[in-house]
């Protein structure tokens, strides 16, 4: 009988601790840790009409969507389910043509103002002595990273990076800014093969 008497107050003695000990608080949503490796680059093969570095953790692939043209093709990086589009035009010296292009690519990238919190657009000088349009988009947008570049006679290259995943921006950040760094260091490569 003594010990059914004191159950009932050890059980009331440990309940009546501290608020916390009994309040119930849900860890926030975790997301899974990305190691990074080093960024480590190697020329692109030499069948294009241009040339750069891209990192060896990458995968070349052709452009296979139905409207693609010669010399489009994607960096891809399948640990990360990303890809890096790029589009390549010659533009034939011929300034209209040129016109057009740099209208289609700032359209596609206004096309994520409705998503976007941000659009912020740079103009980086290459080592080249090029400049290439650099725009970075913040917000649930599908591209997160954009550029354009061209030497306004013969040669037009837009890229854009991709992610073939329905995780949210924010959690990904780590990875744009990784393969950000990659865009960087293929602009800062980039050369036109006449």
């Amino acid at each position: 009988m003594m010990r059914i008497f004191l159950f009932p107050v050890v059980l009331l003695l440990t309940a009546c601790g501290s608020e916390s000990a009994t309040t119930y608080i849900p860890k926030p949503k975790g997301y899974p840790r990305l190691d990074l490796p080093a960024h480590q680059y190697v020329p692109l093969p030499p069948v294009h009409p241009y040339q750069f570095e891209y990192n060896k953790i990458a995968q070349l692939r052709p452009d296979s969507f139905a409207r693609s043209e010669p010399h489009w093709i994607f960096i891809h990086y399948p640990k990360f389910q990303a890809s890096v589009q790029l589009t390549y035009k010659p533009v034939g010296n011929d300034e209209n043509r040129l016109r057009a292009m740099l209208e289609d690519s700032y359209k596609l990238a206004a096309r994520h103002n409705i998503k976007a919190y941000s659009i912020e657009q740079r103009t980086i000088r290459l080592k080249s002595g090029l400049e290439a349009s650099l725009i970075d988009l913040s917000g649930e947008v599908p591209s997160q990273v954009q550029f354009v570049v061209t030497d306004s006679t013969k040669h037009f290259l837009r890229g854009a990076l991709y992610f073939n995943t329905a995780t949210q921006n924010d959690s990904l950040q780590p990875v744009i800014q990784y393969i950000r760094k990659d865009v960087l260091h293929l602009l800062q490569t980039l050369k036109w093969r006449n």
